[in-house]
């Protein structure tokens, strides 16, 4: 038997959205947390779709795949009348992945006897996945990076970064900025990290990722590795300390605390988790000078391609990847832009902005409305 949870925290402006994770410390309290920022996260792209999130209590490392799949389906049984295309479109998160989310769509089918790929996103291609929403959170994220260095008249090639958790996302927009001619110095996951003040080969690291499920050495065989590099083995507190451009927290949540604040000596944060910044720690960078561009926007990539996925198998039409990146990019700097506008405007931090901005959608939508309470209530 094991724990689950599933909260929609505000339907105003449509069907709330929220990712699933399967994870050890997974409880009530995280998950409501993470239902809200949803509500905000939509609200800041301008998604149609409110917040939720969901989780079970699991270490899924411990499970046989046919564990795994028993779970998954155990829990689509348990919440299949909370959920719906037209209610709640649940999603992956940390540790659930397209495999987990296309048994959930399938048991969610046979309980309500109709094939219904709406219900879920972030599904393997085969089952009515979008192209590009294996990337999307990193890619979304990169998007925001390369807006506002541009604000900030930084050059890919003069600027150092750091990122702090490797996987889905951590490794997506690290490929992206190595690409981009960004120089990479560290890059870790939950086992430790690797660090190189003359830039990383990013795709040699992600080659030995998937070879060894660490990154205790880089892999190099052949003319795999371009660039022949000496490295460190650094723990991840030490990352968060580097003397860096920008950092960017991609791991789980409150990394950044009032503990180690202090030691942070990045110019910018970029935050790819969910709610890697403590509030006490928030006021420490502020302090120093330290811009924040919070998790609402920064990795928002991720619900906004589950967006358009939902949209495709709405109208039975699919995409190319191409058309998917297009999309997001525009989405993701326009929106980028305003809330920098924003806090601009009313000097104001990168995260009260995006508050400020993702609010005044959910008040218009609020007061479109009416006086919709007064009915419900049935006085």
């Amino acid at each position: 038997m094991f724990q689950g949870y599933r909260v929609r925290y505000d339907d105003t402006r449509g069907p709330t959205k929220g990712g699933i994770r399967f994870h050890p410390d997974v409880n009530l309290d995280e998950v409501q947390s993470l239902a809200f920022w949803m509500t905000f996260k939509c609200a800041a792209l301008n998604l149609p779709l409110g917040g939720a999130k969901g989780g079970v209590t699991v270490n899924p490392k411990e499970l046989s795949k046919f564990e795994l799949e028993r779970l998954s389906r155990g829990y689509i049984d348990a919440i299949a009348n909370f959920i719906g295309p037209d209610v709640d479109i649940p999603a992956p998160d940390v540790y659930t992945n397209p495999m987990i989310m296309g048994w959930m769509m399938d048991q969610y089918s046979i309980i309500y006897r109709k094939l219904s790929p709406a219900v879920i996103t972030g599904k393997p291609l085969s089952m009515g996945g979008s192209q590009g929403r294996d990337t999307a959170t990193g890619t979304g994220a990169f998007y925001v990076l390369q807006a506002m260095m541009t604000r900030f008249g930084k050059s890919p090639q003069t600027t150092t970064v750091a990122v702090q958790g490797f996987g889905n996302a951590g490794s997506v927009i690290a490929r992206l900025l190595f690409d981009a001619g960004y120089k990479v110095v560290a890059v870790s996951d939950s086992q430790g990290g690797v660090y190189a003040p003359g830039g990383l080969d990013i795709p040699s690291i992600q080659q030995f990722k998937t070879s060894t499920r660490s990154l205790k050495a880089v892999y190099c065989e052949g003319t795999v590795c371009n660039i022949v590099q000496d490295h460190a083995v650094i723990t991840n507190d030490e990352l968060l300390a580097l003397d860096v451009d920008i950092l960017i927290p991609a791991a789980l949540e409150n990394q950044i605390t009032a503990a180690n604040a202090d030691a942070v000596k990045a110019r910018y944060v970029f935050e790819v988790a969910n709610g890697p910044t403590t509030s006490e720690a928030d006021d420490v960078l502020a302090a120093k000078g330290i811009y924040v561009f919070p998790d609402i926007l920064v990795n928002a990539g991720g619900v906004t391609v589950s967006y358009f996925e939902w949209v495709q198998n709405r109208s039975g039409l699919y995409w190319s990847v191409e058309d998917v990146n297009d999309r997001l990019k525009s989405m993701m700097v326009t929106e980028a832009e305003r809330i920098w506008k924003i806090a601009q405007d009313l000097d104001i931090r990168p995260r009260t902005a995006a508050y400020v901005h993702a609010l005044e959608r959910l008040g218009d939508a609020l007061n479109a409305k009416g006086t919709r309470d007064y009915y419900v209530s049935g006085i």
